[in-house]
């Protein structure tokens, strides 16, 4: 897959290339909120979603429903995030496509312990929540 290859003003530019690419392109830059989703149909194969931009769990469970509907897969990504926030949007990686969440590990302050990656795999605990404790 291909993360935004243009920038987010070139929509019908974008477009063309997601129509002609053997490869799915994903919105990144493009997409903050629930009510840019549906706009995005045509332009984009997919749309990566990060909780930090789309104000939480509550929005972001509502773009992959919306997303899936409008037949668009889905990504969840993060930023330079703590185990907290990166653990948050590892709920959602049962249900998308493509998940990027290695935020966490280019922090050397994280102070949660949270979900691992074990051989390339997000790995889920059975801790309450969102499975984070406090290190």
């Amino acid at each position: 897959m291909i993360e935004q290859p243009m920038p987010k003003e070139q929509l019908d530019d974008t477009a063309w290339v997601t129509q002609h690419s053997p490869l799915p392109i994903f919105a990144d830059e493009s997409l903050q909120r629930l009510n840019e989703v549906a706009a995005l149909k045509g332009a984009f194969t997919g749309i990566n979603i990060k909780l930090m931009k789309c104000t939480g769990m509550r929005e972001a469970w509502k773009m992959v429903t919306l997303a899936h509907a409008l037949g668009m897969r889905v990504m969840v990504g993060c930023m330079t995030e703590t185990s907290c926030a990166v653990s948050a949007a590892a709920q959602f990686s049962p249900v998308v496509d493509f998940a990027d969440l290695d935020g966490n590990l280019l922090i050397s302050n994280d102070r949660f312990k949270g979900m691992e990656v074990l051989k390339g795999k997000i790995t889920l605990n059975d801790l309450p929540g969102i499975g984070v404790v406090r290190i």
